[in-house]
């Protein structure tokens, strides 16, 4: 035996001495199993019960809430919207500045396959609703919105769109009614209310009304409101003083698409989160709904350069929110979608600026939704959860009972 040989024994022995063999795990069966053995304890539930965070949790959590909160709605956009408006503007999106990022699943009370009043109802209000349902439950029952709760605590209140005000999406937040399209039933319900600021279109709807004669923008005049339109200031010139509401409708019915001429909506979204912020007298902080609307449209419409257009526009408007919010540093920024429109995909071939697009439908999708979000309380948007969720988390962030 050589020396190695001889050296390469005497370490083994002294490894068999130095360590022994742990003993050997024995599995027992439950139903024999010793009384005094203790189960495996349970694996920690993701949502723990806020009475049993220790106080210093709780105290810091508190800590981290919002003063505002800014909901941004890119109606219709799904990742592949996303992509392709990233795709088409150098590489690059405001988006990319959310430092958290989660996914929510869309599907409403009736369908796998939301629609915009559905999905709009969950946020607003944290109910799973029927198709077509503004504001009301699964048995056309009034739900309180997150708006209303903020007017309800005396926080400034806004709604923007880049439909008319009275589309579903806005009109999830501020009415009730069992079907989408009672446009003017809805506008009706904008008179029951005190949202500080509203942009969007649908003129006609308060003031040439085929249900009755009302004038429901002299009716807002009445109720400190004032009220302008595009036919006699454009959005670029509006400046509302702080003492009253303000109302301004951008369109007869719908808006025109960003590519038609439409150009508000950045503005809109700059002049917003200002305008509330001088109505906050109080500093209780304020609630604001922004929507990108006709991303949808683009997808309905299975055109590409209008999903793309619309994309990059309410990106637009994205950054000058967080912007905003930057400076303001009280102010959570959540962005999100309804639901994805049309299927959409990036074919190959495509390349940078030029998108070969295609689509598997001329409606929603059942697709699961980003959900981007960015200041206080943001990192309760990671993960994945419903779309109610989200109504959930802004109310525990305000803090409302």
């Amino acid at each position: 035996m050589n020396a190695n040989a001889i050296l390469f024994l005497l370490c083994l022995s002294f490894l068999l001495i130095s360590c022994p063999p742990a003993p050997k795990e024995t599995i027992s069966d439950p139903a024999t199993a010793p009384s005094t053995v203790s189960a495996p304890a349970p694996a920690p539930t993701p949502k723990m019960n806020p009475a049993a965070v220790g106080a210093s949790a709780t105290d810091a959590k508190r800590k981290n809430r919002p003063k505002n909160i800014i909901l941004m709605i890119g109606d219709g956009m799904g990742i592949t919207q996303i992509s392709a408006g990233m795709y088409s503007n150098g590489n690059r999106l405001n988006l990319e500045r959310f430092p958290v990022i989660g996914l929510h699943k869309s599907y409403s009370g009736n369908n796998l396959v939301t629609d915009s009043a559905a999905g709009a109802t969950a946020f607003s209000a944290g109910v799973k609703t029927y198709n077509g349902a503004i504001g009301v439950d699964m048995d056309t029952m009034p739900v309180v919105t997150i708006l209303e709760l903020a007017e309800a605590a005396g926080l400034p209140t806004g709604l923007v769109a880049n439909c008319s005000i009275v589309h579903a999406t806005p009109a999830s937040f501020v009415a009730h009614n069992r079907q989408r399209k009672n446009y003017e039933e809805i506008a009706a319900d904008f008179t029951k209310t005190d949202v500080d600021l509203l942009i969007g279109g649908g003129a006609k709807f308060f003031d040439r009304r085929e249900l009755d004669t009302r004038n429901l923008s002299a009716e807002l005049r009445s109720h400190n409101y004032l009220v302008e339109s595009f036919v006699n200031i454009d959005m670029k010139d509006v400046r509302p003083a702080s003492d009253k509401n303000y109302f301004y409708l951008t369109a007869d019915t719908e808006p025109l698409p960003f590519s038609q001429g439409r150009d508000y909506l950045v503005p809109a979204a700059e002049l917003a989160p200002r305008f509330l912020q001088e109505r906050d007298a109080k500093n209780k902080g304020f609630f604001l709904m922004v929507e990108g609307s006709q991303i949808d449209w683009g997808g309905h419409a299975n055109k590409s350069d209008y999903i793309i257009s619309e994309m990059i526009e309410f990106d637009n408007a994205i950054g000058k929110v967080l912007d905003f919010a930057a400076k303001d540093g009280e102010t959570l920024v959540i962005v999100t979608a309804d639901h994805e429109t049309g299927g959409y995909a990036i074919q190959n071939g495509s390349k940078m600026d030029s998108i070969d697009g295609a689509f598997t439908s001329d409606y929603h999708t059942a697709d699961l939704i980003p959900v981007f979000a960015y200041g206080p309380g943001a990192e309760q948007f990671a993960g994945i959860y419903e779309n109610t969720a989200i109504f959930f988390k802004m109310k525990e962030l305000f803090g409302f009972k």
